[in-house]
């Protein structure tokens, strides 16, 4: 792939031997940026994992402590109305938004949370929303019966990580224009939630790569300071 002359340039001032800290990394992210437009910070991991067995299937959310700098627009699908826009959901209602959805095909939210009553209703639109991953699920988080809960977590800067088949995990984790400190800080929650996630059934090194990199910028290798062991 040919690479622009701002590519280049950010490209060369990061070593390509070397595992940085995740403060060197946070700070080394913000000088290697090369777009004009606030570019998202991304992880991305590589697991020493077989996603054949399900209990090495890694999985799990964290509300960051920064949030990602994304606006997320959620759609609460609940009989506690009230609650839901309270605690700041975009949209909420039962039967009458799922009906929405189906005659409609509305899809203008990005998450969708319901309470554990209204699964019954949701699953007849599974079909629907599964394909789009916006099928709630009690592992990620999105169905509880305390919606307020559930909705101001999203709102914070919730966000799930999930291997897929290669054993990888690519997430948002930030904006270039967060402070350093806090790029850090959403990091290293993010690789100890990881690391808390390690099946027993692992041997041997757990996280065999690590990387950070901006929407268009190189990768920088990350180390967890000994704790990717």
């Amino acid at each position: 792939m040919k690479r622009g002359k701002k590519y280049l340039a950010a490209a060369k001032l990061v070593d390509a031997n070397k595992l940085y800290s995740l403060s060197e990394a946070s700070a080394l992210v913000k000088k290697t940026n090369t777009t004009k437009f606030d570019a998202t910070v991304d992880l991305s991991i590589k697991l020493n994992v077989d996603t054949k067995q399900p209990d090495q299937m890694i999985r799990g959310t964290i509300v960051l402590p920064h949030g990602n700098g994304k606006t997320v627009r959620v759609l609460a699908l609940t009989n506690k109305v009230d609650e839901a826009k309270a605690a700041g959901a975009d949209y909420a209602g039962a039967k009458e938004m799922i009906e929405k959805i189906t005659k409609e095909s509305w899809f203008d939210y990005d998450v969708i949370v319901a309470t554990p009553d209204m699964m019954g209703e949701i699953g007849k639109i599974g079909r629907i929303l599964g394909p789009k991953g916006l099928m709630p699920n009690p592992k990620s988080g999105t169905v509880s019966p305390d919606i307020k809960k559930a909705v101001k977590e999203i709102k914070a800067g919730k966000v799930e990580y999930r291997v897929d088949k290669d054993g990888n995990i690519n997430l948002s984790c930030a904006k270039v224009s967060f402070e350093e400190k806090k790029i850090a800080e959403n990091l290293q929650a993010l690789c100890d939630a990881i690391v808390r996630s390690r099946p027993l059934t692992v041997k041997g090194k757990y996280i065999t790569n690590a990387a950070i990199h901006t929407t268009m910028g190189p990768s920088i290798h990350i180390t967890f300071e000994g704790r990717d062991q």
